[in-house]
């Protein structure tokens, strides 16, 4: 009796991944996309879920959920999404409509525009930063005379 409970329970797993297999994605499902480590990609990325980055990124990624940069993660290109955590280097514009983290590893080389930032000590920021305004309503980036532009380390 034993041995037919474990076939029973097997087949009752199989259907149910058969049944998950079948299944229809929908277009505004959001999924989670990954750009590992010794990969790297040019080009533009646009995505309607998450996406991390541990490899290189030449180009603008475009993501309607969270970016991740990891500790390995190199972007040279703009970042725009609702929220960002960055432990690697980007190099460009980052427009987050909402929570901007820059862990205590990331490097930013470029402008910010953000409704929040959270600055952990250790990371590197050179470039201008815009807080509180909803990036879409911003029409521009402050022009060199409006803001200065330096280096900055979080200590």
């Amino acid at each position: 009796m034993e041995k037919f409970k474990n076939n029973n329970l097997k087949i009752n797993f199989v259907e149910k991944i058969l049944k998950m297999a079948k299944m229809k994605t929908n277009e505004n499902t959001p999924t989670i996309n990954f750009l590992g480590k010794g990969t790297s990609i040019t080009g533009d990325i646009v995505s309607n879920g998450d996406f991390r980055i541990d490899g290189d990124l030449k180009g603008s990624i475009n993501s309607k959920g969270k970016v991740v940069v990891g500790n390995s993660g190199n972007v040279k290109g703009d970042i725009v999404c609702q929220n960002a955590d960055i432990s690697g280097t980007v190099s460009a514009k980052v427009v987050v409509s909402e929570l901007l983290s820059l862990k205590s590893s990331a490097k930013i080389y470029g402008d910010i525009v953000t409704a929040k930032l959270a600055i952990e000590p250790g990371a590197v920021f050179t470039g201008t930063c815009t807080m509180g305004e909803k990036p879409q309503e911003q029409t521009h980036l402050p022009k060199n005379n409006e803001g200065t532009r330096q280096q900055k380390t979080a200590t």
